[in-house]
């Protein structure tokens, strides 16, 4: 486990464009780290922006994901970020999550991926990131 939360987060960003890149999917990163979003993922002509996420803190049977920037209280908003790409790293498993649904959230959310849970089918949902343009995001 890397203790250090900057370092934590590049190597998650790294985990994510591994996994991406093994779906298919293009990921570019911008420049800087000034941008809302950390990556522009792109398939077939579509570029959808992620913000990727971590946690392994456990507690009463589920995860919880800070889903909020950390220089505010409020969530991402459609604006700003497409999905949230959440990395659960004691079970290696992403969640990846519209902004629709993240952005009524103040702080964080609650993941189960070994129970019957209402983020479940957002679990390993590379498959929205490959959506064409006319199609709907899933909510």
């Amino acid at each position: 486990m890397i203790k250090h939360p900057k370092r934590r987060g590049e190597w998650v960003e790294l985990q994510f464009m591994a996994r991406a890149a093994a779906h298919g999917l293009t990921v570019c990163k911008p420049w800087g780290e000034c941008t809302r979003y950390d990556f522009a993922v792109e398939h077939q002509g579509r570029f959808t922006r992620v913000q990727v996420k971590s946690t392994s803190n456990y507690f009463q049977n589920q995860y919880q994901c800070r889903c909020t920037p950390p220089t505010r209280p409020r969530g991402y908003r459609c604006y700003e970020i497409d999905f949230l790409a959440a990395y659960i790293v004691p079970e290696e498993v992403w969640y990846i999550i519209p902004v629709s649904v993240v952005s009524k959230l103040r702080r964080s959310i609650s993941l189960a991926p070994h129970r019957v849970h209402k983020y479940n089918r957002y679990l390993e949902a590379w498959h929205l990131l490959r959506k064409s343009a006319d199609d709907p995001v899933t909510r």
